[in-house]
């Protein structure tokens, strides 16, 4: 009995797999490509074209990149650390979080607050009113909308009670600022604390030694603690920013100002019901494989180029 010879495709060598694989490791701007980031079909494309391959199927070069999690038409946003001093201000908030302060624990009347502002909050009243949801589709938002103006909140989050403080300002600067710590500093238990240390970013209401002294001048307990620049993920009240984000402010259908601010108030007290302390896990043996892992990548970056 005979059987039909079937022939069979030859594999691509090695070689020729581990060049696809470095081109799609490359800027497409560095091989003269007019692209922001190579997809998978300018890829296959690029390389028949370059006469590495005759042909290639769109699987195989899948699959191919999928061996090792290659995606060069996706992309992340990230920023080298700026500042000299990151990894000593980075250290003392996140020693802060873990309830120490120069070497030792904080004390029964020692408190943490991580504060700032969420900028320009718009009033955006639809054209059409928002339909509710219904069974086989989800609530219906007008796309085109009216203007009704803009603010800021401005918010204090204690980190080891989940106390929030919260008030909505026409703008920021540095009278709202200290308006704020005001609100804080006058209520117990506060007003009687040992030290209350506030984590805050290098916004212009409150940079630099300036704004220490005049906080400290009003309030002798407060304790001002700087993040490094660029380092807004470091302040705990930006998970609380992100929290309004998606429940209060998304999708934005507000008639006025008046509504913005009615809501975001309203919120902090329903959220304040419910809020525990954030379970912040990074530590500071953690802040030092990253600066560690940030300064090789930096180091690379000749090489690369």
């Amino acid at each position: 009995m005979s059987f039909p010879v079937v022939a069979h495709r030859r594999a691509f060598p090695p070689e020729i797999v581990v060049a696809v694989k470095a081109l799609a490791c490359e800027l497409p701007q560095r091989l003269g490509k007019p692209l922001s980031r190579f997809s998978r079909a300018e890829i296959r494309r690029h390389v028949t074209e370059s006469g590495l391959v005759a042909q290639i199927g769109g699987t195989t070069l899948w699959r191919w990149l999928s061996q090792d999690a290659i995606k060069p038409w996706s992309h992340r946003c990230w920023i080298f650390p700026r500042d000299p001093q990151f990894a000593q201000k980075a250290g003392r908030v996140l020693d802060l979080y873990a309830g120490m302060w120069d070497g030792a624990r904080l004390g029964p009347n020692d408190y943490v607050l991580s504060t700032d502002e969420k900028t320009s909050i718009q009033a955006r009243g639809r054209c059409h009113p928002s339909l509710s949801p219904a069974p086989g589709r989800p609530m219906y938002v007008e796309h085109e909308y009216e203007r009704g103006g803009a603010l800021a909140y401005l918010a204090a989050w204690d980190v080891h009670r989940a106390k929030i403080f919260g008030r909505c300002e026409q703008t920021t600067g540095i009278a709202p600022f200290e308006t704020l710590v005001r609100d804080v500093m006058t209520c117990e238990p506060y007003r009687s604390a040992a030290r209350v240390f506030w984590v805050m970013d290098n916004g212009s209401s409150h940079r630099g030694q300036t704004c220490i002294a005049r906080l400290q001048k009003a309030w002798p307990t407060i304790i001002p603690v700087h993040t490094p620049v660029h380092a807004s993920w470091l302040n705990q009240v930006e998970i609380y920013f992100s929290i309004i984000q998606r429940k209060v402010l998304t999708p934005n259908d507000f008639a006025s100002l008046t509504e913005v601010q009615d809501r975001l108030l309203r919120f902090q007290e329903h959220y304040e019901r419910i809020a525990t302390p954030f379970k912040w896990k990074f530590t500071r043996e953690d802040l030092g494989r990253l600066l560690t892992k940030l300064e090789d990548k930096r180091n690379a970056l000749p090489a690369a180029a």
